[in-house]
């Protein structure tokens, strides 16, 4: 019995990544809707191993980058690339970020070897720029889902954003927010980038563990600026300054680490505030079980960088821990202040510190919101849903072809017109 055919290709500069669980999840989700994409990781993991994500799915790997260059380069003296590949290689050899190039002419003919159409890439990074070149030389469309800084952020790259987006079958967004300044910023992109949030699991996370002792606040991140670490310790300053109990918890890790670990020596939290270090997902949510507040201090980065969207906030809200984040690009479509968490203006540890008070000596309320919180993470950011959004759009707007696994499991995946259908294989 022959294989079900691959719908599209998910292309990934790094997959999986502890740091990015949510495009695991993603993945592994449109496996089991029966979408058979074939997974691409342009480089090998690199996690630690008690953080490394267990694979549930097959992944294929590029060679590394000398290899894959050696490779490619081999194939052209031979004369065994097509004529588009062949010209570009010497064209450009020696421009930055010219691995890419490289990355399309090594893959191009294996996508076309297994009737591959199509590749969704997550960030408008390495892997999109790889996805970029593979339609140049190739005619192999593609799609990409951005995220925060990958597109709120320019870079100097000779493939720019304004290209990823302009060359893009179609672009995902993972919040409203961002899905309007694309928009703003690039006029012509209207129609085509769309709002898919990021999906969870919902399953998996421990029973609330009844509040006993001193009250537990926990934070989770990069130790980076956009996550607001700095307002978040002087909010615990104020805390404790008015004579309130707790302990906090920092998990994480990043080039901030000595400056936030000096902040709370020279402000005397030490017994107070912890850096935690990096910890396993496991471990995330038994922290968050077992804490009265999560709180999340989201700040706007001196370049234009922000947060978008953060995970950790879905998953606190799954826990059914009470959140406190910021008023800052997309936090405010997770969060509806007062029912299901609270939000304040960003860089303002005063009202930060106000808002964990109210909390800390309102446990009904805090339990409020932590109930509220896990309904409404489970009505958004479901992987299921979100995943079967994403699915629709791959078949409404690209030429992949659907399994019939996936068209069993949902009937109502769209069969686009034979006109659309021209018009994707042309374009």
């Amino acid at each position: 019995m022959p294989a079900a055919p691959h719908s599209f290709a998910y292309l990934f500069e790094r997959f999986p990544s502890f740091v990015q669980t949510f495009v695991y999840r993603e993945a592994v989700e449109m496996v089991r809707q029966g979408m058979n994409p074939w997974l691409v990781s342009l480089r090998r993991p690199d996690d630690p191993g008690d953080l490394a994500e267990k694979l549930d799915v097959e992944v294929f790997y590029a060679p590394e980058e000398k290899e894959l260059r050696a490779e490619v380069d081999g194939q052209r003296k031979q004369r065994k690339l097509s004529w588009r590949p062949h010209k570009a290689i010497p064209r450009h050899r020696h421009e930055p970020d010219a691995q890419r190039m490289f990355e399309a002419i090594w893959l191009g003919p294996r996508l076309r070897e297994k009737g591959i159409r199509h590749v969704h890439a997550h960030f408008g990074g390495v892997a999109a720029r790889t996805a970029w070149w593979l339609r140049k030389l190739y005619g192999i469309g593609y799609s990409f889902t951005g995220h925060a800084n990958d597109i709120f952020c320019d870079t100097d790259f000779p493939v720019s954003n304004a290209d990823l987006v302009r060359d893009a079958r179609f672009v995902v967004t993972e919040t409203d927010y961002a899905r309007r300044w694309m928009e703003k910023k690039y006029p012509w992109a209207k129609g085509k980038v769309f709002r898919v949030f990021n999906g969870v699991a919902t399953d998996g996370f421990p029973a609330k563990e009844p509040a006993s002792g001193v009250p537990r606040i926990i934070s989770v991140g990069r130790y980076v600026e956009k996550k607001g670490f700095g307002d978040l310790i002087q909010a615990c300053g104020l805390l404790r300054d008015r004579g309130i109990d707790f302990v906090c918890g920092i998990v994480g890790g990043g080039p901030l680490e000595a400056q936030l670990q000096s902040q709370i020596t020279e402000a005397k939290l030490d017994q107070q505030v912890q850096l935690l270090g990096p910890r396993s997902q496991n471990e995330v949510r038994r922290m968050l079980a077992a804490a009265q507040l999560f709180v999340l201090a989201c700040v706007p980065e001196k370049d234009g960088g922000s947060d978008n969207l953060p995970t950790v906030i879905m998953e606190a809200m799954l826990a059914r821990t009470p959140v406190i984040s910021t008023e800052l690009a997309g936090v405010p479509e997770m969060i509806t202040p007062g029912q299901d968490g609270l939000l304040v203006l960003p860089q303002n540890p005063v009202a930060l510190a106000e808002a964990m008070a109210g909390l800390l000596t309102d446990p009904s309320n805090a339990e409020r919101l932590g109930q509220k919180g896990r309904t409404t993470a489970e009505e958004k950011f479901a992987v299921d849903k979100t995943t079967g959004i994403l699915k629709h759009l791959l078949a409404e707007r690209a030429p992949t072809v659907i399994p019939d696994a996936a068209r069993r499991l949902d009937p109502s995946i769209p069969v686009p017109s034979v006109a659309t259908r021209l018009l994707q294989l042309f374009r």
